[in-house]
């Protein structure tokens, strides 16, 4: 094994976790020369650049401090194994000064009986730190995936965030020369006192909002720039202005709940959560397969004489391993090894409703997303252009014109706040097919 191999044991799996799974690659970091040759390949990426979720993505797996240190626990997980694996090197040590010959019999017995409990165990321990290790691997990999769906979602809120300053700011504008031409029109009497009051009074809110949308979208840029792990003249790059027009349709997920169960990671280290239980306590007789379905239905996973009934297969399974542990004395193995089983029972029903949860999201908000744009934006467009003219050939109030703008400007905000939960619920249904959704993704 390299050198460059060896320091990083481990990470090729995690690595290869990120490009499937978010398509940037991540990058353990470890000496001077690395940190500065990325440094600079992430200025290129940023500084005074307008920037994608996807390169705001890649930067973060770069650069990120916190996602660093998580990979040192790997690193610290691949040292334990290979110390197991090497062991102590058996030897004898003997000091005779101030003993009586039966106390260096003693001695010397209790050193051989260490060394040749080592010897024994070595086996039993190799296997245990293995498994940690590859335990470590799903930990990496998950705070991995955790960040890049963290860095996409703050990316869409950012881009939304202006995108509705944009708005209000489009509105500020044309209510700024509807003020100064109500203004114009009270000193020559054309216009009353009240409908100056209420052009005057609209220009004032529209500010009020404008400023309001443009603290917004700061605070959300700022939040991007941690994840990112930017600060000084690296804070300096762009967001677009607005966010991707929506696709013609959702993306076809209807098999998201199979893809959850087979690549999520919190499920793969579950599974060796089990396995470990199972070395822990030598349950080496691996007795049958179990859906979660069945566990959690309360399904007896300790054999007894006699076959058990099992349930009716479901539609998409996901195995648990079942091992004999009728030949355990240990009360808390038996706990601690059911206790593993149903955890990992209760996780893959969480990735399966995760999962459907996540697909009806992301169809659902596209629908929405869509009736705003396709069906209530036009109309607003009709009234507004109406409601001019009509002004115009004072047909209509002042007030009726600047109900409608107000209006008009909710219904635009609305559009855009919908396009941007259809992005958030595409962000979302990745994270539900390959894990490290957040909580506050999940509830909103």
């Amino acid at each position: 094994m390299s050198k460059a191999r060896g320091e990083r044991a481990g990470f090729e799996t995690v690595a290869g976790i990120s490009r499937q799974a978010t398509g940037a690659e991540a990058a353990w970091l470890q000496t001077p020369a690395e940190r500065q040759a990325h440094a600079q390949r992430v200025r290129a990426i940023v500084q005074g650049k307008t920037i994608s979720a996807e390169q705001a993505v890649q930067v973060a797996l770069l650069n990120n401090p916190g996602l660093q240190a998580s990979y040192a626990d790997l690193g610290m997980s691949a040292a334990d194994l290979w110390e197991t694996a090497l062991g102590p090197v058996p030897s004898v040590g003997i000091s005779v000064s101030g003993l009586v010959s039966g106390d260096v019999t003693r001695s010397v017995e209790g050193t051989v009986a260490s060394s040749i409990l080592d010897m024994v165990t070595k086996r039993s321990r190799t296997r245990a730190a293995d498994l940690e290790f590859r335990q470590a691997q799903l930990a990496a990999a998950g705070e991995t995936l955790a960040l890049a769906h963290e860095t996409r979602r703050t990316w869409i809120e950012a881009v939304g965030a202006f995108e509705a300053a944009g708005l209000v700011g489009r509105a500020q504008g044309a209510a700024d020369a509807a003020s100064e031409l109500a203004a114009e029109l009270g000193e020559t009497g054309a216009l009353s006192r009240a409908d100056q009051a209420r052009e005057h009074a609209f220009n004032a809110e529209l500010a009020a909002e404008r400023a309001e949308a443009r603290l917004e979208a700061q605070i959300a840029k700022e939040k991007l720039v941690r994840l990112l792990g930017l600060w000084g003249t690296g804070t300096e790059f762009y967001v677009p202005d607005s966010l991707p027009a929506l696709p013609g349709s959702a993306p076809n997920r209807s098999n998201i709940e199979r893809l959850a169960l087979e690549n999520r990671v919190d499920l793969a280290a579950g599974r060796l959560e089990l396995e470990a239980v199972a070395a822990r306590y030598r349950l080496t007789g691996q007795t049958r397969m179990l859906s979660d379905a069945e566990v959690a239905a309360g399904v007896e996973i300790e054999r007894e004489d006699g076959e058990n009934e099992r349930s009716p297969v479901v539609d998409v399974a996901f195995s648990i391993p079942v091992y004999d542990t009728s030949g355990l004395i240990s009360r808390r193995g038996k706990l601690e090894y059911l206790r593993s089983a149903n955890n990992l029972a209760q996780s893959a029903i969480n990735a399966r409703s995760e999962a459907r949860s996540a697909y009806s999201a992301v169809t659902g908000k596209h629908q929405i997303a869509l009736h705003w744009r396709d069906q209530v934006l036009p109309l607003r467009r009709e009234i507004d252009e109406q409601a001019l003219l009509s002004y115009n050939g004072m047909l209509t109030s002042t007030f009726e014109l600047l109900n409608d703008a107000r209006e008009g400007l909710d219904s635009q905000l609305s559009a855009a706040e919908a396009k941007r939960d259809y992005w958030l619920a595409e962000a979302d249904a990745t994270a539900a097919i390959w894990g490290g959704a957040s909580d506050n993704g999940e509830d909103e």
